[in-house]
């Protein structure tokens, strides 16, 4: 089955870039807002709110992961480089793991009147830290990684440049012949 993917122009997948990244951080702050709600509830109201935040806490995590599914790699990007911007998916798929053990402990511990939001929460926060670190690290190194090839880019420009057709660069025999 053949794929028909249209070629994107540099702006056009710039502008996806940035669209996407808007959407995923988007979706890391209804994460992060879903995460601090029920500690933030007193505790006779923290159960109430708890199946508010659970919802708001799943969808940030599906429009994360849905931001980090669309290809924003540009055709010169390395491999190291797309690899990184994969590994932001993973981090999106820690957070739906959250919210699945979000909805499992609450359904588990419904019937114990005296079990704490903590304690339905626990393998959540565990999971969301984990998708925060993926998330914080691979952020870094995107970043680091593409200043690294855009200086080499540079770097091989101006080589070309220098070579071809800048009068100041004169090899030493162009200037014995003179």
């Amino acid at each position: 089955m053949a794929k028909n993917k249209k070629q994107l122009t540099p702006a056009e997948r710039e502008s996806r870039r940035k669209k996407m990244e808007g959407v995923a951080t988007f979706g890391l702050l209804l994460v992060a807002v879903a995460m601090l709600g029920p500690f933030m509830a007193g505790v006779g109201e923290a159960f109430h709110w708890m199946n508010i935040f659970k919802w708001i806490y799943a969808a940030g995590a599906l429009i994360y992961t849905f931001a980090r599914l669309v290809s924003v790699n540009d055709p010169e990007d390395s491999l190291r480089l797309r690899r990184l911007r994969r590994l932001e998916f993973w981090a999106g798929m820690a957070f739906c793991i959250g919210a699945f053990f979000w909805f499992y402990n609450e359904r588990k511990f419904a019937d114990f009147p005296f079990i704490g939001p903590m304690t339905i929460l626990k393998d959540v926060v565990a999971f969301s830290l984990a998708g925060a670190v993926i998330q914080v690290v691979a952020s870094w190194m995107i970043a680091f990684r593409q200043q690294k090839e855009q200086k080499q880019r540079e770097a091989a420009g101006k080589g070309k440049k220098s070579s071809k057709g800048n009068p100041e660069n004169k090899t030493a025999s162009e200037e014995d012949k003179k």
